[in-house]
């Protein structure tokens, strides 16, 4: 079996464990009045089971990401829409990506309900064929391998957009911050770490300074490289955070930005 199939059928293995053993995978029976269909957690979808994230750790990915009334939310997955329509109540605009249309019409009708359909839309979509490139903050809840394969697409947005994902990971591009909730804080399913990075630039290569030249050697928002100045070349380590750069070298701590291809030193 291909490993990344063993993977998949192993992740929609957890999930469904995890919710059969809480009891969570039931029907949802519909109040009189309202439309037949409701999702039941654990419910296979195009590339994984469908999960709902509880509400404390929508937030807790909301907080992560700072997200305000100025942002563009894209949640890939959007499922029954409370993540988009959370973001809308902060003021954002927002946008989910769904494959299933049953879930979409739900989300549309939960949007109507909380008034915010003007900010909170949903589109039937496949999220890999969908365009994420005016997103300022994208959330999700998908398996290591899909944000694997999202991975490249999402690095190559403007730096600084946010991501934020539901307890799993972007393989070897760590978090820049990680936040699990308990019980106590409101999270009451086996999914309640939320997972944030922030697009970094790219800073790699030979950049000239008025103090001589800085090299960078870039792994995603992680920097090692070398400071060449006064004929003497010293040893760096730094990291990026959008566009911005800091880094130590010879002793001393530097700071500065990424403007477009061109790094600058702050005054």
């Amino acid at each position: 079996m291909p490993a990344t199939q063993s993977l998949r059928r192993a992740g929609l293995a957890l999930l469904l464990a995890a919710f059969a053993t809480a009891g969570l995978a039931q029907a949802t029976k519909p109040a009189a009045g309202l439309s037949a269909y409701e999702p039941i957690s654990g419910q296979e979808g195009k590339d994984v089971v469908w999960v709902p994230t509880s509400q404390a750790l929508v937030d807790k990915m909301l907080d992560l990401a700072g997200v305000t009334k100025d942002d563009f939310v894209m949640d890939l997955g959007s499922g029954d829409g409370r993540t988009v329509i959370t973001a809308a109540k902060r003021g954002a605009r927002a946008l989910g990506v769904e494959y299933n249309p049953d879930l979409v019409a739900l989300s549309k009708r939960n949007a109507q309900k909380e008034g915010v359909s003007g900010r909170a839309t949903f589109v039937n979509a496949d999220l890999f064929e969908t365009d994420i490139s005016q997103a300022t903050v994208i959330t999700m809840f998908l398996l290591p391998e899909l944000n694997i394969k999202l991975r490249p697409r999402i690095l190559a947005l403007k730096p600084g957009t946010r991501i934020v994902s539901n307890s799993f990971t972007m393989g070897d591009w760590k978090e820049d911050e990680r936040a699990t909730l308990t019980q106590e804080t409101g999270c009451n399913t086996s999914w309640c770490t939320a997972l944030f990075w922030i697009v970094p630039a790219r800073v790699e290569g030979t950049h000239k300074l008025p103090q001589g030249e800085v090299t960078f050697k870039q792994h995603y928002q992680e920097l090692a490289g070398s400071l060449a100045s006064g004929g003497t070349t010293y040893a760096l380590e730094g990291k990026v955070r959008g566009e911005e750069v800091s880094f130590t070298s010879g002793g001393r701590e530097y700071r500065g930005r990424m403007n477009g291809r061109r790094f600058e030193l702050n005054k």
